[in-house]
């Protein structure tokens, strides 16, 4: 995200935690702006005026070793409030002459029950009968700096919230800013209003303009071409960028063949007709179809979709003039998980085809406007800009498409059986009113074959994984709980008309530890 020296806001300081985005998430939903830099380029800024407050973030690292990513000491001397998470709170303790031990007996991961020791403006309305929070750490602040004071405590963590009012330096060792801390946002909302006295001034909608601006600012009179795949991301992106440039946008829908069922069709006539985008659809199926045959591990495919996205489109800008960018839905969590984006230590989970699938050597530059934001202020973004509410409000389907729920060989029958079977899941969520109430669903195909028996014959047949989560920005989920008799319905439905699958199961593993997707 581009520093704004102009604008009132909160930086964090990104020491490498896989959940540093969601704190300035939920920064930006109190409706404060908020920006995540690295320490090195913390270390850049001069001007200090607009910046109402700090937050350290917590990391990989730790402060017991001889080399640790720190701050300047000088940032705790210009009087504005800071945090520290996690790490950033041993940092604090670090920098002030506390002490930190890393030890397997104080290392606590999960949910832990927080005791109320003091007072403090940080915890106004944040505690109550049982106050659950979320620990991931090893080390552990065991003696407290001079003139801190401890607010509260877990029973293996004495300095668990830590102060100096005075400094008006704070620190927690748990993270308020993920779901599983019960009423984590009340911290945030503290320190924002309560110590930083920062005042409401951002909202997602506001965006849209600056957004734009930024595109001109970047295209100027160049062509762009746009990978238009009708997702709620793609769309966003499509949609800003004619807004921006018109004429000099080209629209591309690249069928692999991954689709699901009549998918592409609907989306394809959505944006010619009421939308009037210079749209191009490119048939590629049969070649998507052949470099992956015989393909059975995820990173392949993921590089393999990438690689022959970037070709197609390569290939296509050739045929017009002064073609020199290509635009990408690409949203936070893809860069997350795929690499960090700010440089800092953050472990590479997966590779996503427009992030870490694509080739390293590009003719194209890449025009990625929604790189920093989350799912849902996108759905804002799109609303704002008109975008039809059956797209908007689609659910997240991964850019190599069934090509990664098909988990093995991916081949023509194995799609037709999955298309078939995904196609029942989501019109049956759609006629009993639950496909709202879920942030993702889909079929998969898993990679064997189970007996079962239909009338009075042997089947040796398709596993239907079905899964469908909750979450609020698809950084953690946790599994729908259907009733059982939508199960039962579901199962036997699929079974029933999709010839090929004799068996259904259904996925109850949150996020983490596993990943949305199977691959």
């Amino acid at each position: 995200m581009r520093f704004h020296k102009d604008k009132e806001k909160v930086i964090i300081i990104d020491f490498g935690s896989q959940v540093t985005k969601l704190i300035a998430r939920r920064i930006r939903e109190l409706g404060v702006y908020s920006e995540i830099i690295t320490p090195k380029e913390l270390k850049k800024i001069t001007n200090f005026q607009n910046i109402k407050g700090i937050i350290l973030s917590g990391g990989p690292s730790t402060v017991t070793g001889k080399k640790y990513e720190s701050v300047p000491k000088q940032i705790f001397d210009k009087k504005i409030p800071i945090l520290g998470i996690c790490y950033g709170l041993q940092l604090i303790a670090k920098l002030f002459r506390g002490k930190i031990k890393p030890s397997n007996k104080r290392r606590e991961f999960g949910r832990a029950i927080l005791l109320k020791k003091k007072s403090s403006l940080l915890t106004v309305k944040f505690f109550n009968s049982t106050n659950s929070v979320w620990m991931s750490h090893e080390d552990a602040v065991i003696k407290l700096p001079k003139n801190f004071k401890t607010i509260a405590s877990t029973k293996d963590s004495k300095l668990t919230i830590i102060e100096n009012s005075k400094k008006k330096i704070y620190g927690v060792q748990f993270h308020p800013e993920v779901t599983h801390t019960k009423n984590g946002k009340q911290i945030f909302k503290n320190f924002l209003f309560l110590i930083c006295k920062i005042k409401k001034k951002w909202n997602v909608s506001s965006q849209k303009k600056r957004l734009i601006d930024a595109i001109k600012q970047k295209v100027r009179k160049d062509k762009v071409i746009c990978a238009l795949s009708g997702g709620v991301d793609s769309s966003v992106t499509a949609l800003l960028i004619n807004k921006a440039i018109k004429k000099n946008l080209i629209c591309i829908m690249v069928d692999t063949g991954l689709m699901r069922k009549n998918e592409f069709e609907y989306t394809y006539r959505m944006f010619k007709k009421k939308y009037k985008l210079n749209l191009k659809l490119i048939n590629s199926s049969r070649l998507f179809l052949q470099k992956l045959k015989n393909i059975s591990d995820p990173e392949k495919k993921r590089k393999i979709i990438g690689k022959l996205f970037i070709k197609i489109f390569e290939t296509e800008a050739k045929k017009y003039k002064n073609i020199k960018f290509l635009a990408q839905g690409t949203l936070y969590p893809d860069i997350i998980e795929s690499k960090s984006s700010t440089g800092s230590k953050t472990s590479k989970i997966k590779s996503h085809h427009n992030v870490g699938g694509l080739p390293k050597k590009m003719k194209l530059k890449l025009l990625e406007p929604l790189k920093e934001f989350f799912k849902d202020e996108v759905r804002i973004l799109g609303k704002s800009l008109g975008l039809d509410k059956k797209i908007n409000f689609k659910h997240p389907f991964p850019g190599p498409g069934l090509g990664i729920r098909i988990i093995g060989d991916v081949t023509p029958e194995r799609i037709k059986i999955l298309q078939e079977a995904d196609d029942i899941f989501i019109k049956e969520l759609v006629n009993k009113g639950l496909y709202e109430k879920i942030w993702q669903a889909y079929a998969a195909l898993l990679p064997i074959k189970t007996v079962g028996v239909m009338g009075d014959s042997r089947t040796y047949e398709n596993i239907c994984l079905l899964r469908a989560v909750i979450s609020e920005d698809g950084m953690t989920a946790d599994y729908f709980n259907f009733p059982k008799f939508f199960l039962d319905s579901i199962s036997n439905k699929i079974i029933n008309n999709v010839k090929g699958i004799n068996r259904v199961v259904y996925d109850i593993t949150s996020k983490p530890p596993s990943t949305i997707e199977l691959e």
